[in-house]
């Protein structure tokens, strides 16, 4: 599937604050040379949730380049093509995951919105770190798929695994 090119990926949820942020950052540094990860979401908030930012500063992440966006910024002339497109919102929880037309593959990888996290301070920046553990497993799995090797159907049944595989794991 992949020749020698660097492959685009693109992490979509809704507000674009947290959840694609982090998956942006944890991609672009574990695929680095081989993918270049993007971030936005249907209904940007116009800005990295604090938390977020700090959690990846504090393991040494940067983020100066990364910002909230609409996912429309990928869909003009001119834009990155995608080669996978991963929604992260987290369908228990109501929330409305954008559609990305187009050939790349694609999969669901939900995730709990931090941002959405009550209680103490500690216990809303837990939030953001759990989260960002769930993405640095599911990334982690994925960076090491034998991408030359799989056809395009088995290759969207792993995508698909990708978020399966790693709940097991996550309630341990």
């Amino acid at each position: 599937m992949t020749g020698d090119r660097i492959l685009n990926v693109l992490f979509l949820c809704t507000g674009n604050s947290a959840r694609s942020i982090m998956a942006e950052a944890i991609l672009d540094r574990a695929g680095a040379g081989r993918f270049k990860a993007y971030s936005a979401g249907s209904m940007p908030r116009g800005e990295v949730h604090p938390y977020a930012a700090d959690f990846l500063r504090n393991q040494n992440y940067a983020v100066d380049n990364l910002r909230s966006k609409g996912w429309e910024e990928f869909s003009v002339p001119g834009a990155p093509v995608m080669d996978f497109v991963f929604t992260v919102c987290d369908g228990a929880a109501k929330e409305t995951c954008p559609v990305w037309p187009g050939q790349p593959m694609t999969a669901h990888w939900g995730i709990p919105d931090p941002a959405a996290a009550e209680g103490s301070e500690a216990e809303k920046r837990f939030a953001f770190a759990d989260a960002f553990r769930m993405l640095n497993t599911r990334i982690e799995i994925f960076v090491n798929l034998p991408l030359r090797r799989l056809d395009r159907l088995s290759l969207q049944e792993r995508l698909d695994d990708i978020a399966g595989l790693t709940k097991t794991h996550e309630s341990a």
